[in-house]
């Protein structure tokens, strides 16, 4: 269905037309079997008990098949992302359309005029694609850069480096750790609450492969990692020497904030974790089509419930 066209931005990847994509999902049936391919790709799974052994229902819209072992009925929705969600499959296609092609996200207002949906159903709907973006437990290797920043307020949006009395995280700011594995290009990043040594000596650990080449900046509380790690002077002026750098995750970190601040505008820090986690998930996922970006997207909702409730306790 994606086609190369001439556009600005990457030519070495399929893109989806807005024409493209309506035509992909022209209703709502059509992008249930989309999804269901995308999420049963062996045929349809209770979501209960794991079995693929069930029954096609009639008279039961909502839940079409009934599992033949544990008796349950089920649909692509339970216990996915989309749990008790009313809007259609088609809404739901476009929603994640929008997510991997804003390249600086998206906001609730808008999807909430561009679909026709209350905005507490925009923002929600939002939050719920976040969580199917998370990107698991991560491990890289090679050469990777860590770095932390700083993100929620105009002087937390500053780089560690450009604010005065740097430490843990205040209130209305958080900082943000983050890897960049140069290989494959991917990223790692979450929310934490202070950017002290137990903290960021954790996050390597779980996120550096043995045998890899670490490279921060000289932030006093990397030293003493085990493993071997070049810290970047910036104090000294000093951004690059020789591959010693950490500009990767620097730059991941710069449209980060460009997202938040252009787009989302204020970010508060209970929900930060989600936003970080949709700027990571969609950069691991540039070099794929647009539809595959959505399938990727479509395989990461199983099992990953989100109420209303959860967000706003």
């Amino acid at each position: 269905m994606a086609s190369r066209y001439q556009a600005p931005g990457r030519a070495d990847r399929d893109g989806l037309t807005l024409p493209q994509l309506f035509r992909l999902f022209p209703d709502d049936d059509k992008a249930e079997l989309w999804f269901e391919s995308q999420m049963w790709p062996n045929g349809p799974t209770c979501p209960d008990c794991g079995s693929e052994r069930h029954a096609v229902t009639r008279g039961k819209a909502t839940m079409p098949y009934r599992c033949k072992d544990c008796r349950q009925y089920f649909s692509i929705r339970k216990r996915s992302v989309m749990h008790s969600s009313k809007l259609g499959y088609q809404t739901w296609a476009i929603a994640v359309y929008q997510v991997v092609t804003g390249l600086k996200g998206v906001s609730a207002m808008k999807l909430h005029r561009d679909l026709g949906i209350g905005y507490q159903a925009a923002w929600h709907l939002l939050h719920r694609i976040r969580k199917a973006l998370e990107t698991g437990e991560l491990r890289f290797d090679g050469d990777v850069e860590v770095d932390e920043t700083y993100v929620g307020g105009r002087e937390a949006n500053k780089h560690k480096s450009q604010r005065e009395g740097v430490g843990g995280g205040t209130y209305g700011k958080a900082p943000v750790v983050g890897a960049k594995e140069r290989k494959s290009g991917k990223v790692k990043a979450r929310v934490i609450k202070s950017a002290d040594k137990l903290t960021l000596h954790g996050f390597v650990h779980d996120t550096v492969a043995p045998g890899a080449r670490l490279f921060t900046d000289e932030w006093p509380a990397y030293r003493g990692i085990r493993m071997q790690h070049t810290a970047v002077k910036h104090s000294d002026g000093q951004y690059v020497d020789g591959d010693a750098h950490t500009q990767g995750i620097e730059s991941f970190w710069s449209m980060l904030k460009r997202g938040i601040i252009g787009v989302y505008h204020h970010v508060s820090v209970k929900h930060l974790d989600r936003y970080v986690g949709e700027f990571a998930g969609r950069h691991n996922l540039r070099d794929f089509g647009t539809e595959e970006q959505m399938a990727w997207v479509a395989r990461g909702m199983q099992g990953k419930r989100l109420r209303y409730s959860d967000l706003t306790a």
